[in-house]
């Protein structure tokens, strides 16, 4: 059976599922939300998912959002990115990490940036958003030396949750080459065979809406 993400290009959180599922060997195939066009805020789509966000992954009988739990099923089924037993926490504790102070502030702020009408674009805020995601990178720049990923010694839920907004093209305020260890992290992660950038792996480009 082939399981089914919902999702869209443009989101870091449904490209944090869509790449564990490619990875993971699982059969899987992406199914377009049209987010900016509204589709997540329908009654229908609010009636198979009421937190009305994507990425939402359904597999038989399961429905699933959220794209650490979605994570987590798929480590479940397939035994992969996990890490070692011991890890569980450590794992866990960085994917919690990354959703509360990461990939909320890059996704707000680089829908701010980017998404919104210039007129629209609130300064103050962006300038705000910008120091705590700096305060954010410095945290991961400073684990990630002498270390190859995050946890353990293999590729992990924690490097799929954290790496997420850092390979999209927008800017953001995010620059590859002012953090070392970051970035020789990110070119780990994109050399795993299998490994595809978020608007090669799910439909939904902001060039399709231009």
């Amino acid at each position: 059976m082939t399981i089914e993400l919902h999702c869209f290009g443009e989101s870091g959180n449904s490209y944090k599922a869509a790449l564990a599922l490619e990875l993971s060997g699982l059969p899987w195939e992406p199914v377009f939300v049209d987010f900016f066009g509204g589709a997540a805020r329908t009654d229908d789509f609010r009636g198979f998912n009421p937190m009305a966000e994507a990425p939402v992954l359904v597999d038989g009988d399961v429905t699933l959002s959220q794209s650490g739990a979605i994570q987590q099923y798929i480590t479940d089924k397939t035994g992969k990115f996990g890490g070692r037993p011991e890890d569980k926490y450590e794992v866990l504790r960085w994917v919690l990490w990354d959703n509360h102070k990461m990939s909320s502030q890059a996704g707000m702020t680089r829908f701010l940036i980017n998404f919104l009408p210039e007129k629209h674009r609130p300064p103050e805020v962006i300038a705000f958003m910008q120091g705590r995601l700096k305060a954010a990178y410095q945290t991961l720049e400073s684990h990630l030396e002498g270390r190859d990923w995050l946890v353990g010694d293999g590729l992990t839920n924690a490097d799929i949750s954290c790496c997420s907004y850092l390979y999209y093209p927008e800017p953001f305020g995010f620059d590859r080459a002012a953090w070392p260890h970051i970035d020789a992290w990110l070119s780990r992660i994109s050399a795993v065979p299998g490994w595809k950038h978020p608007y090669d792996l799910m439909p939904g480009r902001p060039s399709d809406r231009t």
